[in-house]
């Protein structure tokens, strides 16, 4: 009897097993589908909405980038109730490597590093960055190349042995004062090359450590203002011919002007400069860039610093080089 009863225990319990592992399996099969479009959802809700913070790479804070970044902040942080901040950083070629590494999510560079970063050229040469992509454009960056008047430095051929600022070796002032010197006929080599940042070029150019500094940035520029304001400033003008013969060559570079005044200077100075533009993480998601690029162009207006005035949503997609974000150019395609 007692084997009798062990047997039927044991054939029950052996229907419970298969019955409760056929609704676990059919169940499963149900539960995990909607698990799964749970998870789906939940993703999506979450990259659409779980950015709290976002960060703006800027430059030093002796140039354009970080007053205008802190501006651009500020009109985040007001329209969507992101906190954004802005950074200071190595500008463009450190910038562009910063977001493909995660480390911010917007960023100032040059839209010729944009480019050369975009095809893995030059100080980015086997490293293509096509993770990121373009928010829109914003101004012109004059290449400046900045002396004391007193130094006798008035052409490019003047700077044969002298200790000039180039920037960082990889930074978009480094290439832009590497091919200046080039359609001037003259290399590295022809100078005595010093890497310093804006600020760290004011002080040496005052202390008279250095002759000349190279200053990619728009006009005018926070390193330079500091510079004039102890002493008289001159900037080395890029003639007619050598402009035309560097944008032949290179065609993301523009003719400029300096306007007289600027700097203390007596006249207008010709000059070549590149674009400024902002950059973004290309997952960050379309309605967030949409509204961040909607925040700063259409705030643009209540820009303090000069450069304000330039940038404007009809030119904000001009010569920017890189795709752009989805949800900057539904901006665009709204205001244009």
């Amino acid at each position: 009897m007692k084997k009798k009863k062990f047997q039927f225990l044991a054939f029950i319990a052996l229907i419970a097993v298969l019955v409760l592992s056929a609704c676990n399996s059919g169940g499963g099969s149900t539960n995990g589908s909607n698990d799964e479009t749970d998870t789906d959802s939940n993703a999506e809700e979450k990259q659409a909405h779980d950015y709290k913070f976002l960060s703006i790479l800027t430059g030093g804070t002796q140039g354009t980038y970080y007053p205008l970044g802190g501006s651009f902040a500020d009109f985040i942080t007001d329209e969507t109730g992101v906190k954004t901040t802005a950074e200071v950083s190595q500008a463009s070629a450190a910038n562009m490597t910063a977001l493909k590494d995660g480390e911010a999510e917007i960023a100032f560079v040059q839209t010729d590093i944009a480019y050369y970063a975009s095809k893995g050229e030059l100080m980015f040469d086997g490293e293509v960055i096509d993770d990121v992509s373009a928010l829109g454009a914003l101004y012109p960056e004059t290449v400046q190349l900045v002396t004391l008047d007193k130094s006798g430095i008035k052409s490019f051929e003047d700077l044969k042995g002298k200790k000039v600022s180039v920037g960082a070796p990889g930074s978009g002032t480094y290439a832009n004062a590497e091919q200046l010197l080039e359609i001037h006929g003259l290399t590295m080599d022809d100078i005595k090359p010093q890497n310093l940042d804006f600020g760290e070029s004011q002080e040496s150019l005052q202390s008279g450590q250095i002759d000349a500094a190279f200053i990619t940035a728009g006009t005018p520029t926070g390193a330079v203002e500091g510079l004039n304001a102890t002493h008289k400033v001159f900037v080395v003008p890029v003639v007619d011919e050598k402009a035309d013969e560097l944008i032949a060559k290179y065609p993301y570079y523009a003719k400029e002007m300096i306007p007289a005044g600027t700097y203390g200077l007596a006249e207008d100075t010709p000059a070549v400069s590149v674009g400024a533009m902002l950059v973004i993480q290309n997952d960050i998601p379309e309605d967030l860039a949409y509204e961040i690029t909607k925040a700063i162009y259409d705030n643009a207006s209540k820009i303090q610093h000069a450069k304000g005035k330039l940038i404007k949503a009809e030119t904000g997609l001009d010569g920017v080089g890189i795709p752009v974000h989805p949800g900057a150019q539904k901006y665009f395609d709204e205001v244009q």
